[in-house]
């Protein structure tokens, strides 16, 4: 059996290749790895609070090694820390990794390439699945998740803080992957078959917000995707309660 790691986002990718996972009898999830902005104490890229990151964590049953850097961080500094993670949790005796990436060919190289300089092996359980399918059947499931997130350059402020149902699926447009593959939303998933309690909370204020586009934001270590040709994105705060 096989001693991995879970590249975990909060997200509905995530889950599902999570769900996946625990099908499988030769691996052995140990942890959950996630990226969290220790300034704004909120999960990476898609603007989660931690502490429902923690309540969500603890439905799971997992465990979890958190990568805490600043709002403010170099791509070199960013490299290095996740570099040095990753290391130690093959230390620890890992020899595989989890990503949910589905069909971004580049980022699953640029992510095996990295990877294969420090021993792990990555591992992709949703890899050329179609994506309105896997929606489709991450709602079957019985999955819930909510837009945490959405690209303001293919999604308006009404697509953020939405539930992902079949209704979500049939009002994307059709520039929009179903699963948002190409960075156009993120999700925080609160209910499923992996999880042993629904997570509870308000939803809160809607927010856009900017930042400056930059050429070097490949990153094969996390569960996010490439998001360094946007520059707009709409967050919904979500309320612990």
């Amino acid at each position: 059996m096989h001693k991995t790691y879970f590249n975990w986002s909060s997200g509905k990718d995530s889950s599902l290749a999570l769900y996946y996972m625990m099908q499988k009898k030769e691996f052995k999830i140990s942890t959950l790895l996630t990226t969290v902005n220790k300034d704004y104490g909120r999960v990476s890229m898609h603007g989660l609070r931690e502490s429902l990151l923690d309540a969500q964590v603890k439905s799971l049953g997992l465990p979890i090694h958190k990568i805490k850097l600043p709002a403010d961080v170099s791509m070199a500094s960013y490299n290095e820390a996740m570099k040095n993670n990753v290391k130690h949790l093959k230390d620890q005796g890992n020899t595989h990794c989890v990503f949910g990436d589905i069909f971004l060919e580049d980022l699953r190289q640029y992510r095996e390439d990295q990877l294969k300089s420090i021993g792990i092996q990555g591992v992709f359980p949703l890899w050329k699945r179609n994506t309105k399918e896997l929606l489709l059947e991450f709602i079957d499931l019985g999955f819930k998740a909510i837009t945490v997130c959405v690209n303001a350059k293919y999604l308006d402020e009404s697509f953020c803080g939405r539930i992902l149902d079949t209704s979500f699926l049939e009002d994307l447009p059709e520039n929009v992957d179903p699963c948002g593959e190409n960075g156009e939303f993120h999700t925080f998933v609160f209910d499923g078959p992996i999880f042993a309690k629904s997570i509870n909370f308000e939803i809160g204020e809607k927010v856009l917000r900017s930042y400056a586009p930059s050429d070097d934001d490949d990153n094969c270590f996390t569960d996010d995707n490439d998001q360094h040709w946007d520059t707009s994105f709409w967050y919904c705060d979500l309320i612990p309660n």
